[in-house]
């Protein structure tokens, strides 16, 4: 029996596209699903502005908030959950996500990123990687979504 999604929100999420001096992208491989990477990024909370919401998620996700604002995406991006994902995550309250974007400067020290200081650690490994490789290995359905951030926030790293 197949259950009808397309009801359900999107669940609102910022998501984190940090970069270095070397002008690298920040991507994590997830510790749930190893081989796929990805750029931080997590639900916003209840009365959260986007701008905490990224500082929050990048602590969580990277163990540092060692950054600077750099730019507020304009665009609000969705991407819906594959077929086999929907019901499974976020107690099946979403068929997806909206994400705004937010470009962050690192500022910090490399010995200061700590994957596993978090409640729930989301990575098990990261790199920073060249603008044309963050796709690499990303999961297919947030390859879309990925392409169009990059796109939009060329001018920063090329």
């Amino acid at each position: 029996m197949s259950t009808d999604y397309s009801d359900l929100p999107y669940r609102p999420c910022v998501g984190i596209f940090l970069f270095n001096d070397d002008k690298k992208i920040f991507v994590g491989e997830r510790l749930d699903n190893p081989g796929s990477w990805q750029m931080p990024q997590g639900g916003m909370n209840e009365g959260e502005t986007i701008e905490q919401a990224a500082f929050r998620e990048m602590r969580e996700e990277v163990g540092t908030d060692k950054a600077e604002l750099v730019r507020i995406s304009d665009t609000v991006y969705t991407y819906d959950l594959p077929h086999h994902l929907l019901g499974k995550l976020w107690q099946g309250k979403y068929k997806g996500q909206e994400q705004k974007w937010v470009a962050l400067r690192f500022t910090g020290e490399e010995r200061e990123i700590t994957l596993y200081d978090g409640v729930h650690p989301e990575f098990m490994n990261y790199r920073w990687s060249h603008f044309d490789n963050v796709c690499d290995d990303i999961v297919p359905f947030k390859k879309e979504t990925y392409l169009k951030v990059l796109e939009e926030f060329k001018d920063l790293v090329v």
